[in-house]
């Protein structure tokens, strides 16, 4: 199983385990992604994305509201506010050894380890809209992501909210 982090530090040599800025009363983790949801966090880290996709425990009627009109089946929508910078960041790619990790969320793709971590390698992302492209997901531009937040979390859709916080107002 390949586990990735993403950051726009290209010289991080290990990965200590942290309790997150947003959930104080959360353990201390090492935080990586699985190979499966890593596009979702082809992005700025600050960038907030709503991810979404079928799977066996959607409705008929979701998957026609939410993809009746993409051949995809998974979809992230970001703010428009947001391209610009995604066109200029340069992200980087660091694969962890997966002995320490365990899943704590499989459909969003998480894993975590208790225990501190060093990369087995780094790699640039590259133009990050040229891999999303190559992920065959659909990229959706909004001015707004709250209204489909709050359509998705009432959904029978699997989705990963990231980064809402850093979302502008409801338009």
């Amino acid at each position: 199983m390949k586990l990735f982090h993403f950051s726009e530090d290209p010289k991080i040599t290990y990965f200590e385990p942290h309790v997150p800025k947003t959930n104080s009363k959360e353990q201390p983790f090492v935080w990586v992604i699985d190979e499966e949801h890593a596009p979702h966090y082809y992005f700025p880290r600050e960038c907030p994305r709503v991810a979404f996709w079928s799977s066996s425990e959607t409705t008929r009627e979701d998957l026609n509201r939410f993809f009746g009109h993409t051949p995809v089946n998974r979809i992230i929508a970001i703010e428009t506010t947001w391209l610009k910078r995604i066109r200029e960041t340069e992200l980087y790619a660091y694969t962890l050894p997966s002995e320490t990790f365990e899943c704590l969320d499989a459909n969003a793709g998480y894993y975590v380890s208790r225990k501190a971590v060093n990369p087995i390698s780094v790699e640039p992302v590259g133009d990050l809209l040229d891999r999303l492209v190559e992920t065959n997901i659909e990229l959706r531009i909004t001015p707004s992501l709250w209204k489909l937040h709050d359509e998705i979390i009432s959904s029978s859709v699997s989705f990963s909210i990231i980064r809402m916080r850093n979302a502008s107002s409801d338009i």
